[in-house]
């Protein structure tokens, strides 16, 4: 896991440069069609990437998006109209069941659909009318980390192609800002120790950063066995907040921006709270670089924020298995493909 955390810059760089042709060609097809509106199918990791995906996209396009619910065609059978639609399925391995038939139903009725895999060969791609190609390499390890990556950047052509104000300049300096992000893995090994008793935790973000915030409870899930539980920060306050104590451990992401606002204000309630608190946050946002912070040496735009931010959180997962005594490569139960209807 810790190895292909590592290739990611790599990943991401590869992925960039062969997929800029493709995605000029798909932004034409696109200013022809424009949808009306947008479907998002995922599984998983890639669920919590579809999550990243509608933020993304409503914020820059305009364009309403919804995350399917795949039960609703494999077990309820239901007629769902994609008139005007772009489906778009994402899955690391191209090979969810429930995922491609979603993509399968929309494509009978006539709706574009694009896929979003990192296997070219998959059952999606094939199913697929358009193929962003994540180019990240066999991944080995079960918790998925460098196609997450790869998706998210996946999703952010997606947003050029669909005519968002993303330049691709901004996009290339992705895999620089990842790399900056992996020079923290000593520091977040030291820190990690400090939880190696942790059996629960809570995890709040908000916007872009919101998608992290499901991905990086789920890694601690599936590789430490912690029970993580994932929170907006609006949310957060609603309720949740009152099972916080001292020592409670707290994870949160705070880039600057529109959502550092609320989330100063997490901030500051878990800190008279005495929670057990860790920022995520890059040197851009000095304010929330203040008590125990994981500081990116990089000043991030929020907008590209989240790719970079999710990697401290990956290294942060494998090494508190590590010190737990786990192997964060194969987690009890689980196989590296999950079919389900």
């Amino acid at each position: 896991m810790l190895e292909e955390i590592r290739q990611q810059p790599a990943a991401l760089a590869k992925t960039l440069n062969a997929e800029l042709r493709p995605i000029e060609k798909l932004k034409l097809r696109l200013e022809k069609q424009r949808p009306k509106f947008i479907i998002l199918a995922a599984r998983g990791t890639s669920d919590n990437a579809a999550q990243f995906g509608r933020y993304l996209l409503e914020i820059t396009t305009g364009i309403p998006v919804s995350l399917a619910a795949p039960s609703i065609y494999t077990l309820y059978k239901a007629s769902v109209s994609f008139k005007d639609a772009l489906v778009v399925a994402i899955s690391q391995s191209g090979e969810s069941t429930d995922t491609n038939m979603v993509l399968e139903l929309a494509r009978e009725q006539g709706a574009f659909t694009i896929g979003i895999t990192n296997e070219s060969g998959s059952t999606l791609a094939k199913l697929a009318e358009h193929t962003i190609h994540i180019r990240a390499g066999h991944e080995k390890s079960v918790a998925a980390t460098k196609t997450y990556t790869g998706q998210l950047l996946g999703l952010y052509l997606l947003a050029y192609a669909l005519g968002a104000p993303i330049k691709l300049d901004d996009l290339s300096r992705i895999p620089d800002w990842t790399a900056e992000a992996l020079t923290l893995e000593t520091a977040i090994a030291g820190i990690a120790e400090r939880y190696r008793f942790m059996d629960h935790c809570v995890v709040v973000g908000r916007g872009l950063n919101y998608s992290n915030v499901f991905e990086f409870a789920l890694k601690m899930m599936e590789t430490c066995y912690v029970v993580a539980e994932r929170f907006s920060s609006a949310d957060f306050l609603h309720g949740p907040i009152a099972m916080i104590g001292s020592s409670f451990p707290a994870f949160l992401f705070a880039p600057s921006g529109p959502t550092w606002p609320s989330m100063k204000e997490m901030r500051d309630k878990l800190v008279n709270l005495r929670a057990a608190m860790l920022v995520i946050t890059d040197k851009g946002n000095r304010d929330a670089a203040k008590g125990r912070a994981v500081i990116i040496p990089a000043s991030l735009p929020e907008l590209y924020s989240p790719i970079p931010y999710i990697v401290p959180a990956q290294m942060f997962a494998a090494s508190m298995a590590t010190v737990k005594g786990l192997n964060p490569d194969k987690p009890r139960t689980l196989s590296k493909v999950t079919r389900t209807m």
